[in-house]
């Protein structure tokens, strides 16, 4: 049974009202994907039953967890390369230069699962040059079930598989069955914290670099531009900036300068 189209203009309406992520008009299929897991658990005999129950009642518990299930958590290790490339060898000699504190600080917004942070975690520790640097990284994402997942650092074979280099995962990771998990020395390198990046942000750290990838291309122009406004005040005045491939700043933000690396860019705040 298809969703109907009062039902899919409804959930459109609450996932862009609490994440701001607009839901094409013809992709009514992916309720129907994404949310049967939900109509089984909670005994609803449609898709459509489920959204029009929730219509009727003020937003809570299940109306976050149908936007969760809604919004696009795919990721992977070490996701594009490049950009961990860049890191190593272009911010990170630069930031190091500057940093009389020996401490660099990192933030990876809408961290979905964990990959991203995890991956940073990774390169920080296998950086020799690194060694007595303090490195703490944040990690946020709109979704309570996502962190606890990312905090329990378990990945399925198939997800060590996507990106993960074979002795990164042989040094780093403890096979249980089917699974694998991340060891302390490495989970205990991210702080995973709840953030809503279209809502009020909580008080946070300024960063030197931020990771905001594979996100942006999700909002539409003006709620694009209240986030770089936001991310001004945090990211430090000399700090640095990635992004998705098909993300850019141009018409959104010119407090970034692009700098190109191989097949990608990254940023770096005109101030410096």
């Amino acid at each position: 049974m298809s969703i109907g189209a009062h039902e899919f203009e409804y959930l459109r309406k609450i996932v862009r009202d609490y994440s701001a992520i607009v839901i094409d008009a013809d992709k009514d299929y992916l309720a129907e994907s994404r949310l049967g897991h939900i109509v089984e658990r909670e005994g609803y005999s449609s898709v459509g039953e489920l959204l029009l129950t929730l219509e009727r009642q003020s937003f809570g518990v299940l109306h976050r967890l149908v936007v969760d299930s809604m919004t696009n958590n795919e990721t992977w290790f070490f996701r594009d390369f490049q950009p961990f490339e860049a890191l190593k060898k272009c911010v990170l000699p630069e930031l190091m230069e500057r940093r009389r504190s020996k401490r660099i600080s990192f933030w990876s917004a809408a961290c979905s699962s964990g990959q991203e942070p995890y991956s940073l975690a990774l390169s920080l520790r296998e950086n020799p040059a690194l060694a007595g640097w303090a490195t703490p990284i944040v990690a946020t994402d709109l979704s309570e079930a996502i962190l606890e997942r990312a905090r329990a650092g378990t990945y399925t074979q198939m997800e060590v598989s996507r990106g993960l280099p074979a002795p990164l995962l042989a040094k780093f990771f403890s096979q249980n069955g089917l699974r694998w998990g991340l060891k302390q020395e490495i989970r205990t390198m991210v702080d995973f914290r709840p953030l809503n990046l279209i809502g009020a942000w909580p008080a946070l750290p300024p960063v030197d670099v931020l990771f905001l990838r594979n996100v942006l291309i999700y909002f539409d122009i003006e709620t694009r531009r209240k986030i770089f406004e936001k991310m001004r005040k945090v990211v430090q005045p000399d700090g640095f900036l990635f992004m998705g491939a098909a993300e850019t700043t141009l018409d959104i933000d010119d407090s970034f300068e692009r700098i190109p690396f191989g097949r990608t860019a990254y940023y770096r705040r005109r101030s410096a």
